[in-house]
């Protein structure tokens, strides 16, 4: 008797630790927002962002972070940057990268058409960097594709779907890293009238 009520009040103090820990994260809106040139030529604001979720060094979990959205100026062309944590990785092989999209991009090396299984974008930050969770405040970002149109067609609407111009050099990205929900965390917007000048 005594052995089944240790048995379960231990089991519920450990629920309630489940659920008191669990609580224990912190959690940050990491963004960065630079100027830098389309594949088209045009120089737009580019804006990268993330969430995180970062666990005390003795708690069990691993600390966690969402895709990187990688969003341009003008542009409705949105890249989800995955690592082998998220459900949606690809197929394009290890590290943090966003994975080609068939009729949508272009190797810039080569000129051919990408596929599922070419990397066209790329998280640099030296050889311990495992996952977007890991990101610091300073990284590199490898472009390597280019759309097959910076512009299409939908019904009378000319829509731009370019992006950031391929470099064999990554850009430089410097985040910041601010508590989630806090005036401060909020993205910086784009400037959307510069889009209707052109």
């Amino acid at each position: 008797m005594t052995f089944a009520f240790s048995g379960r009040s231990g089991l519920v103090a450990v629920l309630c630790s489940l659920l008191v820990l669990n609580g224990c994260a912190s959690y940050y809106t990491h963004y960065a927002m630079f100027p830098a040139e389309t594949s088209a030529g045009d120089t737009r604001q580019v804006r990268v962002s993330w969430q995180s979720a970062e666990y005390p060094g003795w708690w069990l979990a691993n600390n966690k972070a969402t895709p990187i959205r990688l969003e341009t100026q003008c542009s409705e062309r949105v890249w989800r940057i995955t690592d082998q944590n998220h459900s949606d990785s690809g197929a394009c092989g290890e590290g943090i990268r966003a994975c080609g999209e068939p009729g949508k991009d272009r190797i810039a090396a080569t000129g051919q058409p990408a596929t599922v299984k070419d990397v066209c974008v790329a998280v640099e930050q030296g050889s311990t960097l495992r996952g977007v969770a890991d990101i610091g405040s300073s990284f590199g970002l490898l472009v390597s594709c280019q759309p097959e149109t910076a512009v299409i067609k939908r019904g009378d609407e000319d829509v731009n779907m370019d992006y950031l111009r391929p470099s064999p050099v990554a850009y430089t990205v410097h985040a910041r890293k601010v508590p989630r929900g806090t005036l401060s965390a909020r993205l910086p917007s784009f400037n959307e009238s510069e889009c209707n000048e052109d």
